[in-house]
């Protein structure tokens, strides 16, 4: 599973050839989330309110390119890109 970006301890992570709709796998510490990347909501799991703010600002920010990274990803294609931190 790719790591697309790590920062404040939050490690976000995309599986290959992964099912709709668009989302990310967010983990902090214990805790681990599926991110809905059109609107920022939990699909599955748990983050303590801090650290999903932080991945839901993040998602704002970077919105285009995580759809970019799923699109590639979801299709078994080596072509994803890390996206910049928080």
């Amino acid at each position: 599973m790719p790591e697309i970006s790590r920062f404040y301890g939050i490690i976000v992570k995309m599986f290959i050839k992964d099912h709709f709709p668009p989302h990310f796998h967010a983990d902090y510490g214990e805790h681990s989330a599926m991110i809905n990347i059109e609107s920022g909501e939990v699909i599955e799991g748990f983050l303590p309110r801090r650290a999903l703010r932080l991945v839901q600002d993040w998602t704002e920010l970077h919105k285009e390119e995580l759809l970019y990274d799923f699109d590639v990803l979801s299709k078994g294609q080596p072509d994803w890109k890390s996206i910049e931190p928080l």
